[in-house]
């Protein structure tokens, strides 16, 4: 079982930036794909950005292209989403997200291990 513990979220103003860190309990086969999906109030799930962690390839949502960048530390059991540019769109739970498969696509029921979420709020 993968254990997935988010932090980073918070409150901030419109065009400013946060980092979310998702810390995993080890680094297997489990959480070969892991990435964050997020769920503003009131919407659906959505995909926000996914990291390949055998070779680095990203692959991000086109909301987010440019603005937030996916990340790994493996020697921390670490993944990271640094944040730039923020818009209130962005306000959402944010989760991150991890699965054993190699193909590694941006769909929700891939995903077989989620976090319980770290709120970000933009406000304008």
């Amino acid at each position: 079982q993968v254990h997935l513990v988010e932090s980073g979220g918070g409150s901030v103003q419109a065009g400013g930036s946060l980092r979310l860190s998702c810390q995993f309990s080890e680094f297997t086969y489990n959480t070969r794909c892991m990435g964050w999906f997020r769920q503003p109030p009131g919407k659906e799930r959505e995909g926000v950005a996914r990291i390949y962690a055998l070779d680095g390839t990203t692959h991000y949502a086109d909301s987010v292209k440019g603005r937030f960048t996916i990340s790994q530390d493996n020697a921390k059991n670490t993944i990271y989403l640094q944040m730039n540019s923020l818009e209130p769109e962005d306000t959402a739970m944010y989760y991150c997200v991890a699965a054993s498969g190699t193909s590694c696509p941006l769909w929700a029921p891939y995903f077989e291990h989620w976090g319980q979420g770290t709120q970000v709020t933009v406000s304008s």
